[in-house]
């Protein structure tokens, strides 16, 4: 996994836990949880959408 062995994970861990504290960890997991789902979810709707629907929708989010 990139790399990483378990030593170097189990200090990320500490260090983590010890700049945000027990209480933040479930919200910021829960964060990342949604951001990675919303994330795959807009690479799917993506790849389906045809190119010319692709050029539509990027004019409707520059003029909003």
């Amino acid at each position: 996994m990139f790399g990483i062995g378990m030593p170097e994970l189990i200090i990320i861990l500490v260090i983590i836990l010890i700049i945000f504290g027990a209480g933040k960890l479930p919200e910021i997991g829960g964060g990342m949880g949604k951001a990675i789902r919303n994330f795959r979810n807009a690479t799917r709707e993506t790849g389906k959408k045809q190119p010319d629907q692709i050029e539509k929708d990027k004019k409707e989010n520059s003029e909003a």
